[in-house]
């Protein structure tokens, strides 16, 4: 057990010459989990370690093995925003939309986190824009409760076509959540495609009752410029006049 356990510290703190060492003298270590069901290419793949991931690739490492908590080398390393990793991983054939046991996918940690390149590379790579966890949260509900700008642009300009009013177990939608953290540019851009503004969540409560009065004034106005500025504007539901 003191050895797995030390070769796990190598992969993860980018000790390629003693990683290689090690693999020398007992090649089934590369597919031995740890007391947390990880393989070396978890921690690797975690630390951001380019050399030690391609090297238990070539070596035959599975690409997505699970740890306890279901969670793939993808998934860490998008959480980590390791983005080479996340090339390579991809490359390499990685399942893009798999969920950890809380449903968590690698689309949904780096929209969390705000790692931007990282969003837009698994988006490319048909990451599922509307997958949602287990509490219903989806990547746009994450990245608009943390105010991540520049990821909530990405995820509305997906052509894959996100659900901007998709709810969570709360009931709440992105719009729910940006008012609620007072993410005024979120919210004006959620609102901006189609996010419903009197949609109430399981406690009767609309995006602009979560917001101070300030900002539901502001969003108010917003969203009666936006019918005004928009000529012949097409029937939308999702447009609504306050």
């Amino acid at each position: 057990m003191a050895f797995e356990k030390s070769i796990y510290d190598l992969a993860y703190n980018g000790d390629f010459q003693s990683v290689m060492s090690a693999l020398d003298e007992s090649p089934k270590v590369i597919t031995t989990p740890d007391s947390n069901g990880r393989l070396l290419i978890h921690w690797s793949s975690l630390g951001g370690h380019e050399n030690i991931v391609n090297y238990l690739l070539e070596h035959k490492s599975p690409v997505d093995p699970l740890d306890d908590t279901e969670m793939t080398p993808l998934i860490l390393a998008a959480s980590a925003g390791k983005e080479n990793i996340v090339r390579i991983l991809i490359g390499a054939g990685a399942d893009i939309n798999h969920q950890n046991n809380q449903g968590h996918s690698a689309l949904q940690y780096a929209s969390s986190k705000g790692w931007k390149e990282i969003t837009e590379m698994l988006l490319k790579n048909n990451g599922n824009v509307n997958i949602s966890d287990v509490r219903g949260a989806t990547p746009l509900h994450r990245a608009a409760s943390k105010g991540n700008t520049s990821i909530v642009k990405l995820l509305l300009d997906h052509p894959g076509g996100v659900n901007v009013n998709a709810k969570d177990c709360y009931g709440n939608t992105p719009l729910h959540l940006a008012c609620e953290e007072e993410r005024l540019e979120d919210a004006k851009m959620l609102i901006s495609h189609g996010a419903i503004l009197d949609v109430q969540n399981k406690e009767k409560k609309t995006p602009l009752d979560l917001c101070s009065p300030q900002l539901a004034r502001v969003l108010k106005e917003f969203a009666n410029n936006l019918r005004t500025y928009i000529p012949n504007p097409p029937s939308n539901p999702n447009i609504v006049e306050l």
